[in-house]
């Protein structure tokens, strides 16, 4: 009896558990800006941010107790007198790149900006030699009795 009681309640905890993955937040008090100017920045900024749990939604649209508290770190931050790339840094300096949807051109990402259009050139010069080769390698041949 033992056996099935513990059979069971460690199947309840395995159904379970994938569901606690996220902590969906419910922001108490919304943010309250000082005005339009401060709304404008404020939202462009979080837009150009990352959830860092969600990873596909931006900090602006994420709906994670995380993403809550990052948007109140980032209009205290506004609010000392901080500029968006300070903000930017100090998010950087506490959550890595990753936090930026867009990220610098720096020495370890230029592969990543740059890898396409490598790519892209190395495909044209591998298939324009393979049109050259056969190009040469396969002469037309003039028969009379052919018709063009």
């Amino acid at each position: 009896m033992k056996l099935l009681l513990a059979l069971l309640l460690t199947l309840a905890a395995a159904f379970t558990a994938p569901q606690a993955h996220a902590q969906v937040g419910t922001d108490v008090a919304p943010l309250q800006f000082q005005d339009a100017a401060e709304e404008k920045r404020f939202h462009a900024l979080v837009s150009e941010l990352r959830c860092v749990m969600c990873q596909n939604q931006s900090l602006a649209d994420s709906n994670a107790q995380i993403a809550f508290d990052l948007r109140k770190e980032v209009l205290d931050l506004m609010r000392e007198g901080r500029s968006d790339a300070e903000i930017k840094e100090f998010l950087v300096a506490r959550y890595g790149e990753f936090v930026l949807y867009q990220p610098r051109m720096e020495q370890k990402t230029w592969l990543l900006w740059l890898g396409p259009a490598l790519l892209l050139l190395a495909g044209g010069f591998v298939i324009a030699r393979i049109v050259r080769k056969r190009a040469v390698s396969t002469p037309v041949a003039d028969e009379p009795d052919q018709e063009w």
